[in-house]
C-alpha cells in the first residue's frame, strides 16, 4: 500500500471512488495531492485547453444523481462542501494524462503514488472477489450449515444503518432512546425543530445534553426547566442535516427531524468517519 497522505491523513486510497463502474477521483482531491495553486480551475483549465486529451473514458462531470449518491455513501469534506458546479471525476488515465500537462515535479511524484493507489485498489477487489467467488461455492456446498451460522452471526452484528418506512413511529423512537441511552456521559443533538415529543423522550434519558436547534416552543422548555436541568439549549441557523453525538465519541446522522421520525421513510445512519466526527465537534464549540 502507498503511504503517502494528504492534508486531511487519508491515504489515497480512501479518496478512490467507484462510479458508473469505474475507479475514479475527484478534481478537488487532485488538485489537493498535485498542490494547484489555484485549486480545480487549474485542473479545469487543463481539460478546458486539451479537451481530445480527456475523452470521458478519462474524464467525466458528474451528474446531479451521482453526486447525491456520492455524498449519501461517503460524506467525505470535499463532497460536502462543495457549492461550485458538479465536480469533474478522473479515471487511472485521466490522472496519468493530467499528470503530463500540469508537467510539474510535484504532478509527476504524486501521480506516481496515485498509480500506485490505483493498482492496489485493483488487486483489493480481486482479492475481495475471488473471496466471494469461494464463498459462493461454500454455500451451495454446505447452503443449510452456512445458512445457520450467517443467522447466529447477524445476531451479533451490530446493525449501523437503518430504514424506516411510513407509520413506523414505535420502532423509530425505539431506536432513538436506545441510542439516547447508549450514552454514559453527554448527548448533543442537532435539529432544527425541537417540540414537546422530544423532550419527553429526553426527560427519560438521565444525561448531560445540549440541544442546537433554530426553533423550538419556549412554553415547553421553560416547563420541563423547572422539573429538569438536565437540557441546554443552544440557538444556531448554521446546520441543515439532524445528528446526534453521543458522549463526543460516536456520531449519527438522521434523515428527518426527530419530531417526524416514523411519519415518512427515512433514515437513521452511524457516521464512522472520525475526521466528520471531529470537524461537527469543532464547529459547534
Amino acid at each position: 500500500m502507498n503511504e503517502l497522505l494528504t492534508t486531511e491523513n487519508r491515504k489515497i486510497e480512501n479518496l478512490i471512488y467507484e462510479i458508473r463502474g469505474k475507479q475514479v477521483m475527484l478534481d478537488s482531491d487532485l488538485a489537493k495531492l498535485y498542490q494547484c495553486k489555484n485549486g480545480t480551475k487549474e485542473i479545469n483549465q487543463a481539460v478546458k485547453n486539451n479537451p481530445l486529451k480527456f475523452p470521458e473514458r478519462f474524464c467525466f462531470q458528474l451528474t446531479n444523481e451521482e453526486l447525491i449518491n456520492l455524498r449519501s455513501k461517503f460524506l467525505t469534506t470535499n463532497i460536502n462542501n462543495m457549492s461550485r458546479s458538479n465536480p469533474k471525476v478522473f479515471t487511472e488515465q485521466g490522472v496519468a494524462m493530467l499528470a503530463t500537462i500540469l508537467k510539474t515535479k510535484q504532478a509527476t511524484i504524486t501521480s506516481i503514488a496515485i498509480m500506485d493507489a490505483f493498482v492496489s485498489m485493483r488487486h483489493y477487489i480481486l482479492n475481495n472477489t475471488s473471496e466471494q467467488k469461494y464463498i459462493n461455492k461454500m454455500v451451495l456446498k454446505h447452503d443449510d450449515e452456512i445458512k445457520t451460522l450467517q443467522n447466529i452471526f447477524e445476531k451479533f452484528k451490530p446493525h449501523n444503518n437503518h430504514i424506516f418506512y411510513k407509520n413506523q413511529i414505535y420502532d423509530a423512537y425505539s431506536l432513538l432512546l436506545d441510542i439516547f441511552n447508549s450514552s454514559k456521559q453527554n448527548i448533543i443533538i442537532i435539529d432544527n425543530y425541537i417540540d414537546k415529543g422530544l423532550l419527553d423522550l429526553l426527560s427519560k434519558t438521565k444525561k448531560d445534553i445540549l440541544i442546537i436547534t433554530n426553533k423550538y416552543n419556549n412554553e415547553d422548555y421553560e416547563k420541563y426547566k423547572q422539573q429538569y436541568s438536565n437540557i441546554k439549549i443552544k440557538i444556531s441557523n448554521s446546520f441543515h442535516d439532524r445528528f446526534i453525538i453521543i458522549d463526543n465519541k460516536i456520531l449519527y446522522h438522521s434523515g428527518a427531524s426527530f419530531k417526524d421520525l416514523g411519519k415518512k421513510c427515512f433514515t437513521l445512519s452511524k457516521i464512522d468517519e472520525q475526521n466528520i466526527l471531529d470537524s461537527l465537534i469543532r464547529k459547534i464549540h
